[in-house]
């Protein structure tokens, strides 16, 4: 089993963190020990991915950290200018923290949805 995890680390899936969001709010918190013990990494992606159905809009999505699952601090903010093309945006980290979410914070546009994603 350790050798499949080495030899196929890099193909670890993105979580979902936010699924077509329409409305503002936080996600679920996702823990890194969700996945295999030898699976998880200090090096972290997040993007945002958000589109409306007509005209413009924008979305903040505030991603989140915390360590005991309950008080959670700000790790970074993604901005997206939403149109009827997808957009998207993103950063990424070095850290340990023990638990992550995606809060949408604003969220304009007719039909606007925003998805969040993590890697890592």
């Amino acid at each position: 089993l350790t050798d499949w995890i080495s030899q196929n680390r890099s193909k670890k899936m993105a979580q979902i963190l936010l699924s077509n969001a329409t409305a503002t709010g936080a996600g679920d918190a996702w823990h890194p020990r969700d996945t295999a013990a030898n699976a998880t990494y200090t090096y972290h992606s997040f993007q945002a991915v958000g589109q409306t159905t007509a005209s413009t809009g924008a979305a903040t999505i505030v991603i989140q950290v915390s360590n005991d699952g309950t008080n959670y601090l700000t790790l970074g903010t993604i901005t997206l200018t939403l149109g009827t093309s997808s957009t998207s945006d993103g950063f990424a980290v070095i850290n340990t923290w023990e638990y992550y979410r995606a809060n949408l914070s604003a969220i304009s546009g007719t039909g606007a949805t925003v998805s969040v994603y993590m890697k890592g």
